[in-house]
């Protein structure tokens, strides 16, 4: 009997009717004969309320507690959804993350996967029923509730996948695949039948909220088939695998060597980060960096203005959301460094385009920035790979670039 995990997001939970819906999809595919992993979120909006809950009573609360109150949410999901099934007769049971013993590291809200003892749920399927479990938590070697990050089921769901030797990993969502663009954003935007994991990753990284990235990541290490589903349609949605491969016989439309962009994305959780006259001498970069390193920040691009005067100017960007994390350390370190001082902006974004073989079309490069230029869009920073180029722009101008961008490169429904 195969053995299949599915995973479903907030927006798929966030009613009763809604996890009855659930309930009878998870019921038909246990009919067809397969073992059924469940991985559920929190219902709609829920993290957020309780998130907001703790910041009305403190400007800073402990990440510890945090965490132990964000977990009672996917408990909600898992006991209603298996209630659901129970009324449908399909047998099924639920768990907590600690009670199938996902074991973290102590990383409050963005807890890493250590391990996950899969006995529990692999007697439970034995027994013939649907195992359902709360996605996004898990719990420490020092026996602390812990959570992953936003997005973090899918991390449990491909995670569980790939502990399971599971046949497949179903991302069931609100939206009917991966898109070219946002479809909010860009009415033309063309659903993806196939994507690599390269690209999904880079995607993902780049603000595309339909997975988590370090869930794409875990998937691609352990080779779980990913397939991304719409919850309340029965369409195709998109596949996930190690190449994206084109039907026997056709042409990339730009010719047979013609670099391929696969989807415009763009990210608003972004915030940029001067450090002024910084002294430009061996070693400076690994102390900057180094201390915010320990803070649990990641920083995404990095730019180094040319020395004048044995002095040098260092910006980068970090998420958002880190920005308040981030800056005491970052003074910190700018008097430490004698450095003159430090500035930073939230209103900005990144806008990227993602496909294969960038780096050797200098071309595509230039048509980017060339398109932005005509919209009248500054470009503040840039980074480049071998499969993707970003740009941070005003956080006013997104809309108009994407919908340029997706149209420069020929992308969409004509």
């Amino acid at each position: 009997m195969p053995l299949i995990v599915q995973k479903y997001g907030g927006s798929s939970v966030a009613d009763v009717g809604k996890i009855k819906n659930v309930a009878k999809r998870v019921k038909r595919t246990a009919k067809k004969g397969n073992k059924v992993v469940v991985v559920v979120s929190a219902p709609g909006d829920t993290t957020d309320r309780l998130l907001s809950s703790a910041y009305e009573i403190t400007a800073h609360p402990s990440e510890r507690e945090v965490d132990m109150l964000l977990a009672t949410g996917e408990q909600i999901s898992i006991s209603l959804l298996t209630m659901a099934l129970h009324s449908l007769g399909c047998p099924a049971i639920s768990f907590t993350g600690p009670q199938v013993r996902i074991l973290t590291d102590m990383a409050h809200t963005k807890a890493r996967i250590l391990s996950i003892d899969t006995e529990r749920i692999k007697d439970e399927l034995k027994k013939g029923k649907v195992v359902v479990v709360a996605g996004f938590q898990g719990i420490s070697r020092e026996e602390d509730i812990t959570t992953l990050g936003r997005g973090g089921s899918d991390t449990t769901a491909v995670a569980l996948a790939a502990s399971l030797k599971a046949a497949s990993c179903e991302i069931y969502t609100d939206v009917e695949g991966i898109y070219t663009a946002d479809p909010r954003m860009v009415p033309s935007a063309e659903r993806l039948k196939k994507i690599s994991y390269d690209e999904m990753l880079e995607l993902s990284s780049l603000g595309a909220k339909v997975m988590q990235l370090r869930s794409v990541e875990l998937a691609k290490r352990y080779n779980v088939k990913l397939h991304v589903r719409p919850s309340f349609t029965n369409k195709e949605g998109t596949m996930i695998t190690k190449k994206r491969l084109r039907p026997r016989g056709a042409l990339p439309r730009r010719g047979l060597e013609a670099p391929e962009v696969c989807g415009v994305t763009y990210d608003k959780n972004q915030a940029k980060i001067t450090i002024q006259s910084v002294p430009d001498r061996p070693g400076i970069a690994s102390v900057i960096f180094s201390k915010i390193a320990k803070k649990n920040i990641n920083v995404d691009m990095i730019i180094q203005s040319a020395s004048l005067k044995g002095l040098t100017d260092v910006s980068f960007t970090v998420a958002g959301t880190d920005l308040k994390k981030a800056l005491p350390a970052i003074k910190e370190i700018a008097r430490r460094i004698k450095a003159r001082g430090v500035a930073s902006s939230k209103e900005v974004a990144k806008v990227s385009i993602v496909g294969v073989g960038m780096r050797s079309h200098p071309g595509v490069a230039a048509r980017m920035f060339s398109c932005l230029a005509k919209k009248g869009i500054n470009i503040e920073m840039i980074s480049t790979s071998e499969i993707k180029i970003s740009c941070v722009i005003g956080e006013k101008e997104v809309k108009k670039a994407v919908r340029s961008l997706h149209k420069e490169f020929g992308l969409g429904r004509s």
